[in-house]
């Protein structure tokens, strides 16, 4: 369990009111006791030191602070940290397993989808979201899925290049190459079913 209010001075006593929230982030429960104005973005960044949550704007205009909400993409600098209570919350942090990259983070390595990096863990999860709905976007509805989080650094080329990458290679993976591909091998498959 953690607790956000070890540093508040001794001479506030019990006044400041905190409540219990339970969620899961990235696969495993978590409680903390917080603020109930605590804002979900310093949950996690401060309470649970998942620091690729970044807080860029406060205002919902930046997307840096992106994470998933039950599969959704919402801006964690502006949903309260109680409002996740009992809720599954991702962030960047959850997309690599201990040994491989998640195709999203290679796509934006191969792709050089990324410059300072700020923007990418936002990015990164608009994107999944995306995916995860729709396995093969096209680049309108790769550029309209990302277009609540900015970047600073780039044209946002290689970030739209870097998600189709990924949608690639997660299609290839989840695929029977029903998607017209022209390998050989593939092509025997589809003459089979």
């Amino acid at each position: 369990m953690s607790t956000l209010f070890e540093e508040v001075p001794a001479s506030f006593g019990d006044d400041v009111p905190v409540r219990r929230v339970t969620l899961t982030v990235n696969g495993e429960q978590r409680a903390a006791d917080v603020e109930p104005r605590l804002l979900l973005a310093h949950l996690l960044r401060n309470g649970f030191r998942l620091t690729g949550t970044h807080t860029g704007c406060d205002t919902t205009n930046c997307g840096a602070c992106t994470v998933l909400y039950d599969g959704v993409p919402v801006k964690s600098c502006t949903m309260f940290a109680v409002q996740a209570d009992g809720h599954d919350i991702g962030t960047v942090e959850g997309l690599a397993t201990a040994s491989e990259l998640h195709p999203i983070q290679e796509g934006f390595k191969d792709e050089h989808g990324l410059q300072c990096g700020f923007c990418t863990p936002g990015m990164m999860l608009a994107a999944k979201a995306l995916l995860d709905e729709n396995p093969n976007p096209s680049e309108d509805e790769i550029r309209w899925a990302l277009s609540g989080n900015l970047c600073r650094c780039t044209g946002y080329q290689n970030i739209v290049k870097a998600v189709m990458w990924a949608a690639d290679k997660l299609g290839g993976a989840a695929s029977d190459g029903d998607d017209g591909s022209a390998d050989g091998a593939v092509s025997d498959a589809d003459g089979e079913g």
